[in-house]
């Protein structure tokens, strides 16, 4: 098993050689680089000499844990992808870390970030998971670093959702091609939280098979520049917008012409010299209609009744006359 030692740096000819006159105790304290990829190392010893350590290249080896790092409170670039990671650990005394590099590893869960407040660069594409298993994200890792995550990829780990990355507010830079995103209402509501974005990659995602599925994005996304590799230009953005707010005004004028008209009220008449039927001026009483309807019924008879003496005579019953029920 190869181990990433002093003993190891020692006997590099990219180290060591470059710090002539210099004891190695004393070189170990001037390193700020440490370049050790594609080494077959499986394991991180003890480095705490090298305490002014800012950048660390591990990538292409065969580690399986973060481990050892707690000494390295100046490291600010982290270079891990392509190991046998299965779980995000012992990060928590490098807050000054800024990129942290874990592509190509074995990680299921995104956690253990919640010291890295100034975290700007987080990539975790390509994890080699189960077969139906996808990338999550505890949500606390996800809050504490929203205000300063600048750039996130997360390209190819099966993931379907990403609702509770909306509190990544700061995002300028996202990528998260060759996924299974096909819900375009949800990711609207996402990008509307994230003002800052410039430049967002969804190739490979079922969602962009979806009617108009670019416009969409675009008159969501109002800052960004580039979307899938394509850059956006800002006359097209421009005229989206306005389409957008056209459309939705003119569904605001339907919608209102559709609404119900309201009920005019069924009034009863008493009056029967001006028509046989109900008419408005009239409230509404349970008497009312009982002679309407027998002044309906009665002075229906009296026109069929036959005429007597002079033509065109009707005699009228003296009930109508009287104003009283028959």
């Amino acid at each position: 098993m190869v181990r990433l030692t002093i003993d190891l740096i020692a006997k590099s000819r990219n180290h060591f050689k470059k710090k002539r006159g210099l004891s190695f105790p004393e070189y170990l304290k001037t390193l700020t680089h440490l370049h050790f990829s594609s080494k077959n190392i499986e394991d991180i010893g003890d480095l705490s000499m090298c305490r002014n350590l800012t950048v660390l290249y591990l990538y292409d080896n065969q580690i399986t844990h973060i481990c050892n790092l707690g000494f390295a409170s100046n490291l600010t670039h982290l270079y891990m992808q392509n190991n046998n990671i299965t779980h995000i650990d012992n990060l928590s005394n490098l807050q000054k870390l800024s990129k942290l590099y874990l592509g190509g590893n074995r990680i299921a869960v995104v956690e253990g970030l919640e010291q890295l407040g100034e975290l700007k660069e987080l990539h975790l594409e390509n994890q080699r998971l189960a077969p139906g298993e996808k990338l999550l994200f505890d949500p606390r890792t996800l809050v504490s670093v929203a205000e300063s995550l600048c750039v996130l990829n997360i390209n190819n780990n099966n993931i379907d959702d990403i609702r509770d990355m909306a509190v990544l507010k700061e995002l300028q830079h996202f990528s998260a091609a060759d996924n299974k995103l096909n819900n375009m209402e949800e990711l609207e509501d996402v990008f509307s939280h994230w003002p800052q974005l410039l430049d967002m990659n969804l190739s490979g995602n079922p969602v962009c098979k979806r009617t108009k599925y670019r416009d969409c994005l675009i008159t969501v996304c109002k800052s960004l520049e580039v979307l899938d590799g394509r850059e956006i230009n800002e006359l097209t953005r421009q005229f989206l917008i306005n389409w957008k707010a056209s459309k939705e005004a003119k569904k605001k004028i339907n919608k209102k012409h559709m609404l119900p008209r309201p009920l005019i009220p069924y009034h009863i008449t008493n009056d029967f010299n001006t028509s046989l039927s109900p008419h408005s001026g009239h409230i509404y009483d349970p008497a009312n209609m009982q002679r309407w309807k027998a002044q309906h019924s009665l002075r229906a008879r009296t026109l069929q009744m036959p005429t007597s003496g002079r033509l065109g005579h009707v005699p009228v019953p003296a009930a109508i006359c009287s104003g009283v029920d028959a």
